[in-house]
């Protein structure tokens, strides 16, 4: 199983993951089955945020992760309407009651917003001291937005930032990629099957055949190449315990330069872009 450092924490986490998103909108109880099968296959680096179903997302974590509270790496995300330095404190009071613990190993802002950044930085190393969250990053920020956050933060102190990757948006090589690497911030990206059809269309043959070739599903190659260098990590979610272990593949999944200048040859990194993508 392939594990990294997750930024600067000092953890060693999955390169693949669990992610949450729409989640609530699923059956209950083959939710809670996929999420319990990717901890048993060891993805056990676990993503929701308060904004999912307005919290019932942390719930359904909640079930998932009871009994097993140590193994996981937890993160969860704090709106930005509510990140006002008292106003995170009381939402991460609340998320850690949905998801019946005492504290997460990783807390974000979802997006930047209209609350100071100092505030919510402020908020979230008061939660640091008092042992609520073990670190803390950010969500959808691009390049600007980073070196604010580090300025306010100190070097060392912004775990991630969370970010959509996949096969058909890759403009976050550009730039994001490159800062987070040379700041030891992880880039965790989410969605990494887009919300079309997967594999898409353009690159489909090529990344179906090269999977044929070595083995392994297509969602398990897109996984090993989405997480190849270093800092990089994926956080696919699904309600579907065999969908769940498609992407568990990727966990011991190595690919030579070979197959990644393949892949990348399929899908092309793309034009720059302003800012960054979001669904």
């Amino acid at each position: 199983m392939t594990r990294k450092g997750f930024g600067p924490t000092g953890v060693d986490v999955p390169n693949v993951g669990l992610g949450t998103w729409q989640m609530e909108n699923d059956d209950e109880t083959s939710a809670v089955r996929a999420l319990r099968r990717g901890l048993d296959l060891g993805m056990t680096h676990v993503d929701t945020a308060e904004l999912y179903g307005s919290g019932r997302a942390e719930e359904l974590v909640r079930q998932a992760i009871a009994g097993r509270r140590d193994e996981v790496f937890l993160v969860s995300k704090v709106l930005p309407t509510n990140a006002s330095r008292r106003g995170t404190l009381k939402a991460c009071e609340a998320s850690l009651k949905r998801l019946g613990t005492d504290r997460l190993d990783c807390y974000l802002l979802h997006w930047s917003g209209s609350h100071p950044l100092a505030d919510t930085i402020a908020a979230f190393e008061e939660l640091v001291q008092q042992g609520k969250i073990q670190s803390f990053g950010v969500s959808n920020f691009d390049v600007p937005e980073l070196e604010q956050a580090l300025a306010l933060a100190g070097p060392g102190r912004i775990a991630c930032n969370q970010v959509l990757y996949h096969l058909g948006e890759r403009s976050i090589e550009h730039e994001v990629v490159p800062f987070c690497e040379k700041h030891g911030i992880a880039v965790v990206g989410y969605t990494p099957f887009g919300r079309g059809a997967f594999p898409p269309a353009s690159g489909r043959a090529e990344l179906n055949a090269l999977a044929e070739k070595k083995g392994v599903t297509p969602h398990a190659l897109a996984l090993a190449f989405l997480t190849r260098r270093p800092g990089l990590f994926a956080i696919p979610k699904s309600s579907d315990a065999r969908h769940v272990e498609e992407n568990a593949g990727a966990l011991s999944l190595s690919l030579s330069s070979v197959e990644i200048a393949a892949i990348d040859r399929a899908f092309p990194v793309g034009k720059r872009r302003r800012g960054v993508a979001m669904l």
